[in-house]
Formats: structure tokens, C-alpha cells, sequence
């Protein structure tokens, strides 16, 4: 493993160093109770929302063609895949034990079948910067992103897919799993599902099979497939495979490391009869709640809002409901409840993989996380063991189709110079954080 350059060291040390100082943490963390031993606090990005010119994965191919389903081009992104240690030291500076960050597959594998020794050193480095920043690695593995190569050929819709992701984890697993502190295989594995509970307007609709013909004659491939918008009914059989191949593949490697799964797991509720809620829990989650008990040692919950649903379907936010910059209704109460329900669900340990909001308004950031902060300790009240807090994200980065105007960050990011600014709710979250108070 290198050391990592003087420049980069020099960078974090300027950027964090033009950060005001939030001085005292009694304020934010008042009424607050002692944090469980062994709490990790954290704050998480992704490779392809943050590195930048992750050039040979399918989502840049998606996002360049015309039509596409992206506003914006994820271009340089947050230049985190070489300013990765300011990241680091910005999170060292609020206090933060752990970092959840991803490996970029269409980086590790650029052609099927060979493996990039250099860009598993990059890794090398990434992870042993992390830890040098007192943050354990909190790593996922397939961030929703694919290399092109996977996607041309079926990606999760053909039936070698999960031996192809299997031989991924394990090389992973075999390089770089002693950095890591856990793994996750997918991000919210079950995101196909999510989509199909939404509804889609025939222009919406339209524009997704253009951009799907636009990927299609790009690539000169017929079978191209993106997850987010293939047929959840064919991959997810094949991608649940595929979490217990990888599982299998990376406990061969490193037998110690814990290897998890993460779903989205928002707040279902009923406007009609309570078995609604049955219903719609079993269309979000299918059978990803007995892999999750059968293949992983511990269960991450990542919620942002609530979904309603009626005889007839989703439920728009009532009218006077506050929406947050992504579209979703502020409801912090969605985090204790979906806590809940994969304590009596699933049974395995439960850590808090991504919790955040996206607002202008910094103030209403705060907000949120207080009241989220407030059901994680309702739960550990109940007896239920929470074993994290991990907050999306630390950066504005790119938020997938909306581009960059939908700012999760702690930390504003300037486009042209990739300075980070923390904002007063990253020092808010940072004095909760090093009181160790919840």
C-alpha cells in the first residue's frame, strides 16, 4: 500500500482548516442519552455519485446518450476518487468513527474477466487512508452502478450473473477485505421493487424506452440492461443468487469479515385496511427478508420517508405536508418505524446504512436529523440493538437522474473547485457526535 500524497494530505488538512469551528457540543446533544459501546457514527457517499469519471460503468453510458433519463452529467463529480483524504478529514473533524463508501466494480473489472491490479491498489490506499483517519470502512460493494461489459450482455437478467458477481466479491474480498471493517454486497438490492410501487406517466414511461433504445444502439447491444429499470421479476431471483454466491465468495476469503445487506426500506403505511400494509411490505421487500436472515450478519436499513398506499395504490403527501428537494415528504418518523419492522422481521443486527434529506433550508437538515437521532433512540429504548448511524450524505454529490440540485450534503461541494464547505449541520451533527450522546 502507498502513502498517500503530500498533495492530497496538504488539501485536507487547507480545507478542513477553513471550516468554522462549531466549539461545545452541549446544545445539540442536550437530553440526549449515552450512545451503545462500540456506536458508529458516520457519514456515507458512493463511488459512482462522488469519484467522477467512472468512464467504463453503465451509468455514464446512460447519462451521455440522447435521449437520456438524467438532467445533468455526473462529469467530475466530487473528485472524490483523487481528493478521497479531504473526505476523510472532514469527517475526522466532526468526530465520525466510520465511513461508508463504495468500490466501483467497472473500475476493478474494465473487461470481463480481467482484474486492474492498479485500480485494487487505488483501493489499497482509499481503505488505508479511512482507517489512518480513525474511520472504520464501512464498504459496499455494487452501488447500483455495473461495468459496461455487464451491462451489454443481460447484466442481473442473465443467468451467469451471479458467478460473475461472485468472482468480483471474492477478488475483492481477497485484496482488500483486511481493510475493511463490514461489507455490504448490493445498496438496497431491492430498488427494482421500490420503482415498480411507483407510478409512471406515459411520457415518463416514453422517455425510459427511448433512452433504453439510445443505450441499445450505443452499444450495438440488444440486451443492455440497467438495474433500476429492468424487470424486477427476472433479476431479482437472479440477484438474490447473486448476494448469496458473493456472501459465500467473500467469507472464503475472509472469514471474519462481516458481510451484510442493504435494502431500501422505507415507512409502508395504509389510508385504507391494515392488511394494505402486508401487502405493500411484501411487494417492496419479496423474498430479500429470508436472504437477508439465511446469507448476512447483519441487516442495513436505509430510509428516508414514508409511502401511503390505498385500494388504488400510492397515496400522494397530503397537501399540506412539507417535500423535500427530491420529492419525498419530510417525515424523519420513517426511520425508528422501518427499525422496527426489520427487527421483527429479519432478527440479524441492525445498523443504520443511510438516513438523510435533501433541503435548502440547512435548518430543516438539522431538524431531521434530531427527530431521526430521537427514533433510533426510541428503539434502543425498546431493547432493540441499533449499531450505527450513518448519515447520506457527507457531500452534494450526484443524485443519480436529478443531477446535482438535490443537495443530501453535510458539505456543500463547489463544481468548479471541488471545495468542500461544511454547513451548520454538519457541526450540529458533529457536536451530537463527539458527546457520543443519542
Amino acid at each position: 500500500m502507498s502513502t498517500i500524497g503530500r498533495r492530497a494530505l496538504i488539501q485536507a488538512a487547507a480545507s478542513v482548516a477553513a471550516a468554522p469551528l462549531l466549539l461545545g457540543n452541549a446544545p445539540a446533544a442536550a437530553g440526549r442519552k449515552p450512545a451503545p459501546k462500540g456506536f458508529l457514527w458516520g457519514a456515507a457517499i458512493s463511488a459512482h455519485q462522488s469519484e467522477g469519471n467512472n468512464t467504463n460503468s453503465d451509468a455514464w453510458l446512460a447519462e451521455n446518450v440522447t435521449p437520456t433519463l438524467f438532467k445533468e452529467r455526473s462529469g467530475d463529480a466530487c473528485d472524490s476518487y483523487h481528493r478521497y483524504d479531504e473526505d476523510f478529514a472532514l469527517a475526522e473533524s466532526l468526530g465520525l468513527n466510520c465511513y461508508r463508501l463504495g468500490i466501483e466494480w467497472a473500475r476493478i473489472e474494465p473487461s470481463e474477466g480481467h482484474f486492474s491490479n492498479a485500480e485494487l491498489d487505488h483501493y489499497a490506499c482509499v481503505l488505508a487512508a479511512c482507517r489512518a483517519r480513525g474511520l472504520a470502512p464501512v464498504v459496499t460493494l455494487s452501488h447500483f452502478t455495473v461495468p459496461l461489459w455487464f451491462a451489454k450482455r443481460g447484466g442481473f437478467e442473465t443467468a451467469d450473473a451471479p458467478a460473475l458477481f461472485a468472482r468480483y466479491c471474492g477478488k475483492v474480498a481477497e485484496r482488500l477485505g483486511g481493510l475493511m471493517h463490514l461489507v455490504t454486497t448490493f445498496n438496497e438490492a431491492n430498488i427494482g421493487l421500490l420503482v415498480a410501487l411507483f407510478p409512471q406517466s406515459e411520457a415518463g414511461a416514453k422517455l425510459q424506452r427511448e433512452a433504453q433504445a439510445a443505450a441499445v444502439a450505443a452499444t450495438g447491444s440488444p440486451k443492455f440492461s440497467r438495474l433500476a429499470f429492468a424487470d424486477p421479476a427476472i433479476t431479482t431471483p437472479l440477484m438474490q443468487e447473486a448476494h448469496r454466491r458473493g456472501y459465500d465468495a467473500i467469507k472464503a476469503a475472509r472469514p471474519e469479515l462481516p458481510v451484510g445487506i442493504t435494502l431500501t426500506t422505507q415507512d409502508i403505511q395504509s389510508a385504507g385496511g391494515p392488511s394494505l400494509v402486508a401487502d405493500y411490505e411484501r411487494r417492496l421487500y419479496g423474498d430479500w427478508t429470508g436472504v437477508a436472515r439465511s446469507h448476512a450478519d447483519f441487516f442495513g436499513v436505509q430510509s428516508y420517508t414514508r409511502l401511503v398506499f390505498d385500494e388504488k395504490g400510492m397515496v400522494p403527501p397530503p397537501k399540506d405536508a412539507e417535500l423535500t428537494l427530491s420529492g419525498y415528504e419530510f417525515y424523519p418518523q420513517a426511520l425508528a418505524n422501518t427499525i422496527r419492522w426489520a427487527h421483527r422481521t429479519i432478527g440479524k443486527p441492525i445498523y443504520v446504512t443511510e438516513s438523510g434529506v435533501a433541503v435548502a433550508d440547512d435548518t430543516r437538515r438539522v431538524a431531521f436529523i434530531d427527530a431521526a437521532l430521537d427514533g433510533v433512540r426510541a428503539c434502543l429504548d425498546e431493547g432493540i440493538a441499533v449499531h450505527s448511524y450513518i448519515y447520506w450524505s457527507l457531500l452534494d454529490n450526484f443524485e443519480w437522474t436529478s443531477g446535482y440540485a438535490v443537495p443530501f450534503g453535510l458539505a456543500a461541494v463547489d463544481r468548479t473547485t471541488f471545495r468542500r464547505t461544511p454547513r451548520p449541520s454538519a457541526h450540529h451533527f458533529g457536536a451530537i457526535v463527539r458527546a457520543n450522546r443519542i
